[in-house]
């Protein structure tokens, strides 16, 4: 007689589905937390919310900017894609939630930061943040050791360097150096852009592959192609990046950081050759990706080009923010579009109708904070208009995806 033999592992659970994965609750907190921010930056500049925190109102924006945003993204990306990589389970529902507790409560003490400021209060950001990042590291170390995965060791050394930065700059806080905050909020950009890049590196020219060779009901349209990645160019990206963080931040020679940027910017220019295929076009999935690579290296050549070039330009602050806006603001925000389709059981294929406008808000943010004001004009209103796209741009993807982050997937399983 046949007997059916069921698998009697204990299914995951959680509290709520959007503690099933760190995708999930991360990617909801800081889309949440990019327009609240972003509304409160928009405030503060223009005198609606005087400032009185201990830091420097740029360094809060810059922190908030790095630490707070792009950290959660990032946590809620390599908490769900790990798993994927290693095999290993990552936190879920009240585990999960112990990562994004402190991470949210250390974002409510920063707000409040800029208008009662106390010893207090920066000491418990601190010990938030730094729990934060400790908890996410942990977990993603603690994966890939079990796994003895040693090519995720760029990973693993980036995580601890902003372990580091965040640490360098409540130092440089406490100890009122702000050079020190300074330094430590360029070298956690820079280290934060390498993440993207690595992360870019190894997923964009998958999805193009799997993205152009299927119509958007996910049946296979004919098209074939392989795109690889380039191992030399890859070499000369992290070399070129290294490079510039050493001479950009610590050592500060501009003409030597001018010539590791250009090293970088032509790796990425040579993939971004390598990867391309018209079908992206018709994929907003995948061209917003693909320009969010192309906004980093245009980034990159204006780091490269900002020494030789009149200081009044201010040309160094752009690149910075254009690093920001593109490698940040539209990576991310288009890898979190993508990413909560794919892990929901959804079609990648058929995202929300409002992707093109979410992405295409964000690109006019970039490039109204960073083009506009080498032509001139009131350099407040360039960035007033700015902050408005990333405001309306985040606004729509709460709308659009909230929900679809907040329900159980549609496939009925665990994720």
């Amino acid at each position: 007689m046949l007997m059916n033999i069921q698998n009697t592992a204990k299914r995951p659970t959680s509290p709520h589905p959007i503690l099933n994965l760190g995708f999930r609750v991360f990617f909801v907190g800081s889309a949440v937390f990019a327009i609240v921010s972003m509304v409160l930056w928009l405030a503060i500049l223009q005198g609606f919310a005087p400032f009185k925190g201990a830091v420097s109102p740029y360094y809060w924006h810059g922190h908030e900017m790095i630490f707070g945003y792009a950290l959660a993204v990032i946590a809620g990306f390599l908490l769900t894609a790990v798993k994927t990589w290693t095999g290993q389970s990552m936190p879920y529902g009240w585990r999960l939630l112990a990562i994004f507790v402190p991470w949210a409560l250390a974002r409510i003490v920063w707000l409040g930061l800029h208008a009662t400021p106390s010893t207090a209060m920066l000491v418990a950001a601190l010990v938030l943040d730094l729990l934060f990042w400790g908890l996410t590291s942990y977990a993603v170390v603690r994966a890939v050791w079990l796994a003895r995965q040693k090519r995720q060791i760029g990973i693993v050394a980036k995580l601890v360097l902003l372990f580091l930065a965040q640490a360098a700059f409540f130092m440089g806080v406490f100890t009122q150096s702000l050079p020190l905050q300074q330094g430590a909020l360029y070298f956690a950009l820079l280290l934060v852009i390498g993440v993207v890049f690595t992360i870019g590196r190894r997923v964009l020219p998958f999805f193009i592959t799997k993205g152009v060779s299927v119509d958007n009901t996910g049946k296979p349209n004919g098209i074939t192609l392989e795109q690889k990645n380039s191992d030399i160019l890859d070499r000369a990206s992290l070399i070129g990046l290294a490079g510039l963080l050493v001479f950009d931040v610590f050592v500060r020679l501009p003409m030597v950081a001018a010539v590791f940027a250009l090293i970088c910017a032509l790796a990425n220019v040579l993939r971004l050759k390598n990867w391309y295929h018209a079908g992206i076009w018709q994929k907003p999935l995948l061209w917003s990706l693909y320009l969010g690579f192309v906004g980093m290296v245009a980034s990159l050549i204006l780091l490269a080009v900002y020494p030789f070039v009149d200081s009044a330009l201010n040309l160094h602050s752009l690149a910075l923010h254009g690093l920001a806006l593109f490698g940040i603001g539209l990576m991310t925000v288009a890898m979190m579009a993508r990413v909560s389709l794919g892990h929901t059981g959804r079609n990648i294929h058929q995202p929300p109708k409002t992707v093109s406008a979410i992405f295409l808000l964000m690109i006019g943010a970039g490039l109204v904070r960073v083009l506009l004001p080498m032509f001139g004009g009131e350099y407040l209103t360039w960035i007033l208009v700015s902050q408005v796209l990333w405001i309306v741009s985040f606004a729509l993807f709460c709308v659009s995806y909230v929900g679809i982050l907040s329900k159980p997937r549609t496939d009925g399983l665990f994720g």
